[in-house]
């Protein structure tokens, strides 16, 4: 019998690939999408006089203080909020409770890239939806049959905005799926189809601090929709781990969630630095969607994106970029400080003009 055999029974995938993670210190990261900024300040302060002993016990298993602060802040019950260690084991979740017909789930060809990951992983079947040539979604495109709809919205990693009419479109014409948006940006410029929920009990928004409240590196994300499909999402979590989050986070999280003026600043703060920006690229002749997230998905017309990323990377300054078909012409840049940016543009000058 060959040594390799159990190798057979093993579920192989084609893993989802983050964004580079430089090890040194003194660089331009505008690569992963992070706030800028620090957290509020409350949040250093419950760092700063937690209680270590409290390490040694089980977190609370409905993160209760994060739950209510969430369910508070949006004007909601409790019921109707899951939380998970960010919104990429949130959406994980919903993938594993909700996506369980025989028939394909439907997202945007180009998006977000860990969807393609989970429907593998979970053994979900899917199908594509192409982008019109504005990155735009084509409602009709959804109104087939299916086992599911996702999108973020805006996109990632175009940065566009849909308008919440067209949401209630695609979700009215579907009562007998699930469907999910995906608002990891939609603190930067757009408006959530949260308040969609209240009349479609399949509709499930999805959110994250990782982005508009500075907490990445805690994890946290949260779900907001019907009791009935909170309930199903927390049946299913508590049946693989009842003990996700840590102590400190959920604290944490509470905290960051009640202090509605230093989010609205930092928020307000990356969305000027993004106009301005735009302008900038504009200028050195990059052609860009009209992004309402906190990165610009810009296009350099004077040399290929790939030969924009590497020299930018030789001089220590991190953007995204995509080695796949339609997108490959563009650059993700995440916005960063007014000091960031203006680093970004200095060796944009250098490179292009150079």
């Amino acid at each position: 019998m060959s040594a390799n055999n159990w190798e057979n029974a093993v579920r192989k995938v084609e893993p989802y690939v983050p964004g580079e993670q430089p090890k040194e210190s003194d660089v331009v990261k505008l690569n992963t999408n992070e706030n800028p900024y620090p957290p509020c300040p409350e949040v250093k302060e419950l760092l700063n006089d937690f209680d270590i002993s409290k390490m040694r016990l089980y977190p609370a298993p409905d993160a209760e203080i994060l739950v209510d602060s969430i369910a508070q802040r949006y004007g909601l019950k409790s019921s109707q909020i899951f939380v998970g260690v960010g919104s990429d084991d949130v959406l994980a979740m919903a993938f594993m409770t909700f996506f369980n017909s025989d028939k394909p789930i439907l997202f945007p060809d180009i998006t977000y890239s860990f969807y393609d990951v989970w429907a593998d992983v979970y053994r979900i079947p899917y199908k594509t939806c192409p982008l019109k040539k504005d990155f735009t979604i084509n409602p009709e495109d959804y109104y087939q049959e299916n086992g599911g709809i996702i999108f973020p919205n805006p996109n990632a990693p175009t940065g566009v905005l849909e308008s919440v009419s067209m949401i209630e479109d695609i979700v009215s014409k579907n009562p007998d799926s699930v469907v999910i948006i995906d608002e990891a940006y939609i603190d930067f410029g757009g408006e959530s189809c949260l308040t969609l929920t209240e009349k479609y009990e399949n509709l499930l928004v999805v959110q994250t601090y990782s982005k508009s409240r500075s907490m990445a590196g805690m994890r946290i994300g949260f779900a907001m929709g019907s009791e009935k499909l909170i309930k199903y999402m927390n049946d299913v979590k508590f049946s693989v781990n009842s003990y996700t989050m840590n102590t400190i986070t959920q604290i944490c999280g509470a905290a960051s969630m009640k202090n509605e003026e230093y989010f609205r600043d930092i928020v307000v703060k990356i969305i000027d630095a993004r106009e301005k920006s735009k302008k900038k690229l504009a200028e050195l002749g990059f052609t860009f969607t009209d992004s309402a997230s906190n990165f610009i998905f810009a296009k350099p017309e004077q040399k290929s994106a790939k030969y924009v990323f590497d020299e930018l990377k030789k001089r220590k300054i991190f953007v995204r970029y995509w080695d796949k078909p339609i997108i490959c012409d563009y650059l993700r840049i995440s916005v960063g400080t007014d000091e960031e940016m203006e680093k970004l543009f200095a060796a944009l000058e250098e490179i292009l003009n150079g």
